[in-house]
């Protein structure tokens, strides 16, 4: 059976909630005090059978004073059912509630004059006719009008069919989205405990399912003396069990009113506007781009550093304005792009709707759909370039959208779960829109970072650039050290894009890693002349004194080293270390490899003559190398590193 979710909207006492309880048997005011004023305060809820098509009916508050809980139950609903009452006619919440509707793209309905009891057929042809007036080239424009009495029940039934006969229209909900309900209402029911209530917007909810509850809550810290603010994960929830028109179910689909048991939290933690949502695959945010529409009747233009009320899903949040436009404003009828600063964190996605009213006094003037919800505060020259891109958000593919985020990450990359975070798709949604956009070239897969290949050139010119400026000025080192690169051109970016472009290169064989270092393939450490003889006065020292060399300031001055050239003189010592004719042992000592070699020649000899156990002590090892124990141990550990011998206990066993 199709389920749909149906708003009624119009202005206070025209008869909403006696429409629903007419056509369901159900009375939506369930609050003592709206019974006791006979007005409805807050959203309520109601069902109705037809066969071949379920509808939910959420009616909302006509008060002006109620707008923000009508915008609370106005999201997700698939037919607006827009009430007049034929003894008064449009009023101002009637217009307020048409152009709400409007704003947040509800595409099929209806016009149902209530009262008809109570007037003549003149008046009804009257306010007809100022229905029509109203609904003009909107989505209402030929939608059907019906004349009804909630008293009497004339018009009822007539009703109910052309409900049925909308409702059929209403296109299916997306099958590319996440789950996604946001929370109108929160109780705690007795043996149940925590119960959350709303329109299951996208995807399904199962008995069993483990959930996340977000936005989490925001924490203050300090980095290097300044405030720092973050959003924390959400809150981790169990559904026990479902409700669906007061039904229990095993599984929830979109489009219908549900009703949620958790576990795992309590009432206190859950506040009207949250989201429920599969763990790990949404978050909160604080800064989105956005298209905005203003009404025609908004009292003046939209500017930026105005402070609005942000009303999407069931959550209001204020936030401060800027334009997206060199005129810094928006004029009522027109269109634009806008960056929102939320003052606290919320949950949104690319394609969502919002309303937005001012601040004081609060009116409706505008609403719009989010294009970027993880945007970055942007700097005034690149505002034509960003405008382009929340244009391609707009009405691109999903492999031009996936493209376009990858290319607003610029650097710092884009990973699938922050493509998912951005546009709530499914995981296989949204590797198929990888896949098209890789195949296209629009995007690189970076060892599972998405970089524009711009971006990726760039960062490969740039590391080539890097190594080769370090060869000029460092002709004498091997190669820039790994750390240092990265710190130098990939500190926004993640370790796997390092490597990624490491890799590239290589296999361009442009550069070769060697261990901790990066070189140019073409790069050597000849040395001529001055320093060519430096290198054989070095060696030849440490050459002749076998077993027994001088520390590294000796040895240095015995080559004509003096304190002002040590540092170039370390430079070619590393030059006999890198081309393996000199070894570091420990600290400054070092031994010429010919001394280590045959070392390691009378060892594996003098293993031979003891095969029972193969081990030697310290003062064997002394003995049989001709040295004191200050060379002694540090020669054994270093065989020990290069598994020659192995320690065990006081002994060490040639292998």
């Amino acid at each position: 059976m199709k389920s749909i979710i149906a708003g009624t909207a119009g202005h206070i006492d025209h008869g909403k909630t006696a429409l629903v309880r007419a056509l369901t048997g159900i009375d939506a005011d369930r609050l003592p005090e709206e019974k006791r004023r006979g007005i409805t305060i807050d959203i309520g809820f109601a069902d109705l059978d037809l066969g071949d098509v379920r509808i939910g009916f959420v009616d909302v508050p006509g008060h002006e004073r109620f707008v923000k809980n009508m915008l609370a139950g106005a999201h997700g609903i698939d037919v607006l059912v827009l009430v007049i009452a034929a003894d008064e006619g449009v009023m101002p919440q009637t217009r307020e509630h048409f152009d709400i509707c409007r704003l947040l793209d509800v595409r099929e309905g209806m016009i149902v004059l209530t009262k008809k009891d109570l007037v003549d057929d003149d008046l009804l042809v009257l306010v007809s006719a100022e229905a029509r007036e109203l609904v003009a080239g909107s989505f209402l424009a030929h939608a059907p009008m019906l004349s009804v009495s909630s008293r009497t029940g004339d018009g009822i039934e007539e009703l109910k069919n052309t409900l049925r006969e909308v409702g059929s229209r209403v296109s299916g909900r997306s099958q590319d989205s996440l789950t996604r309900l946001p929370i109108d209402r929160v109780f705690s029911m007795s043996g149940f405990g925590t119960v959350i209530t709303g329109t299951l917007i996208a995807g399904e909810i199962n008995e069993g399912d483990e959930l996340e509850l977000l936005p989490g809550a925001l924490s203050h810290g300090s980095i290097s003396g300044r405030t720092a603010t973050a959003i924390q994960p959400g809150k981790r929830v169990r559904v026990r069990g479902l409700q669906v028109h007061g039904a229990k179910v095993k599984q929830a689909s979109a489009g219908q009113r549900t009703a949620v048991n958790l576990v795992g939290v309590e009432v206190a933690e859950i506040e009207r506007g949250m989201v429920l949502a599969p763990a790990e695959r949404l978050q909160a945010t604080q800064i989105v781009d956005a298209q905005v529409r203003m009404l025609a009747d908004a009292a003046r233009p939209l500017r930026s550093r105005q402070r609005v009320r942000v009303h999407a899903g069931a959550a209001e949040v204020l936030a401060r304005v800027q334009v997206l436009d060199a005129a810094q404003e928006i004029r009522p009828g027109e269109q634009g792009f806008a960056q929102l600063r939320f003052e606290a964190p919320m949950v949104a996605v690319l394609g969502d709707r919002f309303i937005m009213r001012s601040y004081s006094p609060q009116r409706t003037i505008g609403g719009g759909v989010i294009l970027d919800p993880f945007a970055a505060k942007h700097r005034s020259k690149d505002l034509a370039t960003i405008r382009e891109r929340l244009t391609d958000l707009r009405s691109g593919s999903h492999q031009d959208i996936a493209a376009r985020f990858t290319a607003a990450a610029a650097e710092r990359g884009l990973s699938r779960s922050d493509l998912i975070a951005r546009t709530a798709w499914r995981e296989e949604i949204a590797e198929a829109a990888i896949g098209k956009a890789r195949a296209n070239g629009a995007v690189i897969d970076a060892a599972g970072e998405l970089l524009s290949p711009s971006i990726f050139k760039d960062l490969k010119q740039s590391v080539q650039e890097e190594i080769h400026a370090h060869h000029r000025s460092e002709p004498l080192s091997r190669g820039l050290a790994k750390e240092l690169l990265r710190g130098r051109v990939f500190k926004h970016s993640s370790a796997a894009i390092f490597r990624a472009v490491l890799s590239e290169l290589e296999k361009e064989s442009s550069l070769i890693v060697e261990g901790d270092v990066v070189r140019r393939r073409e790069h050597t450490r000849a040395v001529a002349g001055a320093d060519a003889e430096l290198r054989d006065r070095i060696e030849m020292i440490y050459r002749e004194a076998k077993l027994a060399p001088p520390g590294l300031p000796d040895a240095f001055a015995r080559a004509g080293v003096t304190a002002a050239t040590q540092p170039h003189a370390r430079k070619i010592l590393q030059v006999l270390i890198d081309a393996g004719s000199m070894v570091r042992v420990e600290g400054d000592m070092y031994f010429h490899r010919t001394a280590l070699d045959e070392l390691i020649g009378k060892l594996r000899g003098f293993a031979e003559k003891t095969a029972t156990n193969r081990a030697i002590d310290v003062p064997a090892f002394k003995e049989l190398a001709g040295i004191s124990r200050k060379y002694a141990i540090p020669l054994l550990e270093y065989l020990d590193r290069e598994r020659i011998t192995r320690r065990e206990g006081d002994r060490r066993v040639i292998l």
